[in-house]
């Protein structure tokens, strides 16, 4: 059906709310396109849009119709899984609360058992609610770090992790099935909360939760003796990590934490920041002026939705540095593996977990001490999928998993990035930085002296709408067919394509790869660098990552900027 068509058969339902046939009349013709022109379509994490009128918009029909093809792909699994139903949260973003009820409401029609939040939650206490009560799936109403203007809906499994691909795949095909959006019926949400269908949840789960994060710490009598009156300053950037991360930290010993107040009201404006995003620097910039106020050693923010960390921490001259996804992840893991060996209780089989597009640096550190480090594709879905093999073969002991977007999963209660988790973990590598007399930043250097120089960037291109998705395509489709012979003056030693499975050698010498289809290119370099590319999965974008080895920051930067002026130039 054409975008026309598709606006005006919303323009004319009768029953369609004031709000939506008010944007619909204002709406100007390129708007029209890109609002009908398709489907919001599932990911790597489920489906992430503009609020607003349209297929193309997260609303309540398209939440409506996302919820009836879960329910349906229920139905079809009986009865019990019917009664073990599906938790669901919501983050504070605009709409939330009333997407996470309209889900329960399709699901109640079908008589399905859910337990929604009362009030906004993390996305890794969504997860751990799926395991701790025995649903079947799980919904998570979110955007992430998305401004503003975005929401999304991301389906859980019954492990806690995010919907593998069957039955993602599954679920996809039920929501394609539905033609008319409008036509999905409802039930009344305040009649099935009085029937025990649609179950309020919250404190219990709050409580459970932080029973296990008890666990998450290593070596409590360092926090005793350094993290106790260590100064910290953390904000959740207006989200849910204000319901669970001062409680957390105080129940870990960390006794001087001070809290960003102003960002810890749950504001869908995200009013003090552009972009509540914990990667960017920006964001930190209160909590910066907080950190210089009360002498803080660490700066920590959370996501809206609590699953992604970005930290900070004080240099010598008084400034704070911004660590990268990456750079966080390898002094997680350099601590976890160092305080076990300290300790005596690292496992013979020992096994991290990261993403292909993550740094390899934290591969070197894991080889370094015996662990074994499995590389997976992009989605923390596939990392849940490696300790859930971990445990049914009993072949290794997870002990920590990231992506370099800025998430990371410690203790494997949840099955998915855990910002909570990583937050208690950074303050106490922090407070052992202290016990030496040093900070994360000597820290950091330490590991690079140690290691050799990793550094890396993440390029972001954001092609929006029907032409942004064929140049998208078009970009792939060059890569594949015309993909450079070296970047910065160095050859391509290895070329991974893991849409074809496929690891081709510079003799032309093809091995297959073991990985899931996935539409990602990845080049290796002859001096260890690498580039790969690939197409969000849940955002009009395309990213590129550039990963160089070099002996200093200078000659890293040099490498990685030739790089991207020549990724630049070739994808004009």
């Amino acid at each position: 059906m054409a975008y026309q068509e598709n606006f005006q058969t919303w323009l004319d339902f009768a029953e369609l709310p004031a709000y939506l046939r008010d944007e619909l009349l204002t709406m100007d013709e390129k708007t029209k396109e890109d609002a009908f022109y398709t489907n919001l379509e599932f990911g790597t994490a489920g489906m992430r849009g503009l609020i607003g009128a349209g297929t193309n918009r997260i609303n309540i029909y398209v939440v409506r119709q996302a919820t009836e093809g879960l329910a349906r792909l229920i139905d079809e699994k009986g009865e019990n899984m019917k009664k073990r139903g599906v938790a669901i949260a919501y983050d504070s973003r605009h709409f939330s609360p009333e997407f996470a009820f309209e889900a329960a409401a399709v699901l109640a029609k079908h008589g399905i058992q859910s337990y929604v939040f009362e009030s906004l939650r993390p996305t890794p206490e969504l997860s751990f609610a799926v395991r701790h009560l025995g649903t079947f799936a799980g919904i998570m109403i979110t955007a992430s770090h998305n401004p503003a203007p975005f929401n999304g809906y991301k389906v859980y499994g019954e492990d806690g992790g995010q919907m593998p691909p069957h039955d993602a795949d599954a679920l996809t095909d039920y929501i394609r099935t539905i033609d008319n959006p409008f036509a999905i019926e409802v039930a009344d949400v305040e009649a099935e909360k009085t029937s025990g269908l649609i179950q309020v949840i919250g404190d219990a789960i709050d409580a459970e939760y932080l029973k296990e994060v008890k666990s998450v710490n290593i070596n409590p009598s360092l926090i005793a003796s350094y993290g106790k009156d260590m100064k910290i300053v953390y904000t959740p950037l207006h989200g849910t990590g204000e319901m669970l991360a001062r409680r957390a930290l105080a129940q870990a010993g960390f006794d001087s934490v001070q809290v960003v107040e102003s960002q810890a009201i749950a504001d869908s404006n995200f009013s003090t920041v552009s972009s509540p995003n914990p990667e960017s620097q920006a964001a930190f910039a209160l909590a910066e002026e907080l950190g210089r106020e009360v002498g803080a050693d660490v700066l920590i923010a959370t996501d809206p939705d609590a699953d992604r960390v970005g930290v900070e921490v004080l240099q010598k001259d008084g400034s704070y540095r911004n660590l990268s996804g990456n750079q966080i992840g390898a002094i997680i893991a350099k601590y976890i593996l160092e305080a076990h060996k300290v300790a005596g209780t690292l496992p013979e089989n020992a096994a991290l977990a990261k993403s292909i597009v993550s740094t390899d640096l934290v591969a070197k550190i894991a080889e370094s001490y015996g662990a074994t480090m499995f590389n997976v594709l992009t989605g923390f879905k596939f990392i849940a999928e490696k300790i859930q093999e971990f445990e049914e073969k009993h072949n290794h002991t997870y002990l920590f998993g990231f992506e370099e977007s800025f998430g990371y999963l410690i203790k494997p209660f949840v099955r998915d990035k855990d910002a909570i988790q990583a937050v208690l973990m950074v303050a106490e590598i922090a407070a052992y930085y202290r016990s030496r007399g040093l900070t994360l930043a000597d820290g950091i250097e330490e590991i690079y002296q140690e290691y050799g120089y990793f550094a890396e960037k993440t390029l972001s291109v954001t092609l929006a709408g029907v032409d942004g998705a064929e140049q998208i395509k078009a970009i792939m489709k060059k890569f594949r067919e015309e993909k450079p012979a070296t970047f910065n003056t160095t050859a391509i030693t290895t070329t991974e394509d893991f849409k074809a499975q496929t690891s081709t050698d510079q003799e032309g010498t093809v091995t297959p790869l073991t990985t899931p289809p996935s539409d990602v290119l990845k080049y290796t370099l002859e001096d260890g660098s690498w580039i790969a590319v690939r197409p969000s999965g849940t955002e009009p974008k395309i990213k590129f990552y550039i990963a160089v080895v070099a002996t200093s920051n200078e000659e890293a930067e040099a490498k990685i900027t030739a790089i991207e002026t020549e990724i630049t130039a070739f994808i004009k």
